[in-house]
């Protein structure tokens, strides 16, 4: 199987091209959402060195955001300020799960967000992040398998910090493991967005950006079998997508007024950057 060095040697095959840019768009804007939402945590996290943990966990997220779009822009697809803030909303290709609230209200006004949420998608997803990463390490894109790697070193203390959060409420208090159990549900719903690769996903495969959609999902969820032994859960018929697949640019109403938030200081000064 051919690899690529550089990306002017991605652009000369257009099929090639089009799905290795679907995934870089896949990764990106799955990251830049969810550090968004967590970022609305900011002073409501359950303890002050959560607040401190969780915000680092962030910055990590929307850096590693940031060198998926550099990536895109290597490829001629825009400035990576425009591709992270100007896209109308049906242009993203993130997991509808990731641009959903965190709770009722908002961070200004009374907001009464759920915390068991929080961590079950914050480990379900870094968990599923986790193991793309591990086959981009071999991907046929080399500057993929470069940034890879370099994400790879901070989401394995992404993953041990939501683990830890995991593991301590689910064998917590019955009011505890009622509301992860609960909120386990919630994620369940729509985790098959996360793992799902979209249209181009076969292209991707073949092409050996990364591995197939089938494998990636049965990595995942044998992990998941074995968190939810050792946590007297038992696995439930496989995620579901109920309201519909981000990778092909279908998105709930909460997208865009999360997407106005983001992007409203780049939209009124461009030049500063973001």
């Amino acid at each position: 199987m051919r690899t690529y060095e550089t990306a002017e040697e991605a652009l000369e095959s257009p099929e090639y091209n089009e799905a290795l840019t679907e995934l870089l768009f896949q990764l990106a804007d799955d990251d830049f959402l969810l550090a968004y939402r967590g970022s609305e945590w900011l002073g409501l996290a359950p303890h002050i060195e959560e607040d401190v943990a969780f915000s680092s966990i962030n910055q990590d997220m929307m850096g590693h955001a940031t060198l998926y779009y550099k990536r895109l822009e290597e490829l001629g697809e825009g400035k990576a300020d425009d591709l992270s803030h100007l896209r109308s909303p049906e242009k993203f290709r993130n997991a509808v799960l990731l641009e959903l609230p965190n709770g009722t209200g908002n961070y200004l006004e009374k907001p009464n967000y759920d915390w068991a949420f929080a961590v079950v998608r914050n480990y379900f997803y870094t968990l599923a992040k986790k193991i793309k990463l591990e086959s981009l390490k071999t991907s046929s894109y080399v500057p993929l398998q470069h940034t890879a790697r370099k994400v790879l070193m901070e989401v394995n203390y992404h993953l041990m910090h939501w683990e830890t959060w995991f593991n301590q409420l689910i064998q917590s208090t019955e009011e505890a493991h009622k509301r992860m159990k609960n909120a386990i549900d919630q994620v369940w719903e729509e985790f098959m967005g996360v793992l799902s690769t979209g249209d181009k996903g076969d292209v991707m495969a073949r092409s050996g950006i990364i591995e197939d959609e089938e494998t990636i999902k049965k990595r995942w969820i044998s992990k998941v079998e074995s968190v939810f032994t050792q946590s007297g859960l038992h696995l439930k018929e496989k995620p579901q997508m109920k309201s519909g697949n981000g990778r092909n640019g279908e998105h709930t109403p909460t997208l865009e007024s999360a997407l106005d938030t983001l992007s409203e200081v780049y939209r009124k000064a461009p030049a500063q950057g973001w």
